[in-house]
């Protein structure tokens, strides 16, 4: 599946960006579901954060491949990403800047390039 969308360029770029859109968007949202710093662990809230970041960060990472395999750059920008993510909450009325949302966005941006560095070095093994 990675080859396929490696090879059709364009379409992994308009998920990752429509995966940005979605972050925002939903980053502009008040919920009424207590947050990840009251009353302990939301679990919607983790599984969000982590499945928002992994998707973005590994379509990133595919959409990177045809300019000149910029990696590092791309886990730099999913990074910034969520950092601007956080800020921005801070502006939405209800909302909070929140270091473990943080982390678990990272969490997602690790696993998505684990899988995806694991992947592209199985696919160097069998050539």
């Amino acid at each position: 599946m990675i080859n396929w969308l490696e090879k059709y360029n364009k379409l992994s770029w308009g998920i990752t960006i429509f995966g940005a859109v979605m972050i925002f968007y939903l980053s502009s949202i008040n919920f009424d579901v207590p947050s990840l710093g009251e009353k302990g662990t939301n679990l919607i809230s983790i599984i969000y954060h982590v499945c928002a970041f992994f998707c973005f960060s590994l379509f990133l990472f595919i959409s990177v491949k045809k300019v000149n395999h910029i990696f590092i750059l791309a886990i730099i920008v999913s990074i910034f990403y969520a950092v601007l993510d956080e800020i921005h909450q801070i502006f939405v009325p209800g909302r909070f800047c929140a270091f473990l949302d943080f982390a678990l966005d990272s969490v997602g941006i690790l696993l998505a390039s684990v899988i995806y560095l694991s992947v592209k070095y199985r696919r160097i093994q069998n050539v």
